[in-house]
């Protein structure tokens, strides 16, 4: 199958798919391509950019750097998750609170990690209290 595409006396450009180049040299002179926008059978090829595929060995290649890059990033966040869970404490849905009691000296400060959501955490960052979002990634692969 070859894709080309064809222009209409009228000046209206439109694609079609065909068996090969014969097939579409034959249903041309026969005058039975119509334009889909204006239904004139008078067409010829209009330019068109070739398209060049990926060798493939630059594909493979380029997915085995894709692939080495994902576990890279994967084992980078279980490291942070771990250095987290080791040197802070989890408080849950209690997060925003809390950040809020250390921020305002109400209790001892310390590292805390937990659940906040979008809102919450935009209302932290607007009293002024530093807090990071991170993705949580599961500690194994199932």
């Amino acid at each position: 199958m070859i894709l080309f595409d064809l222009k209409c006396q009228a000046g209206h450009v439109f694609e079609a798919w065909f068996r090969n180049s014969s097939a579409y040299e034959a249903q041309a002179s026969a005058q039975e391509i119509s334009c889909p926008i204006c239904g004139n059978v008078r067409i010829g090829k209009a330019p068109m950019a070739p398209r060049i595929a990926k060798s493939r060995d630059m594909s493979a290649k380029d997915t085995d750097e894709a692939v080495r890059r994902k576990a890279e990033i994967l084992r980078e966040l279980k490291d942070l998750r771990r250095k987290v869970e080791e040197n802070c404490d989890y408080v849950g849905d209690r997060f925003a609170e809390e950040a809020r009691r250390i921020h305002y000296g109400e209790v001892e400060s310390r590292g805390i990690y937990g659940e906040a959501t979008e809102a919450e955490s935009s209302e932290l960052k607007e009293e002024g209290i530093t807090v990071e979002r991170i993705p949580w990634v599961p500690t194994t692969n199932s």
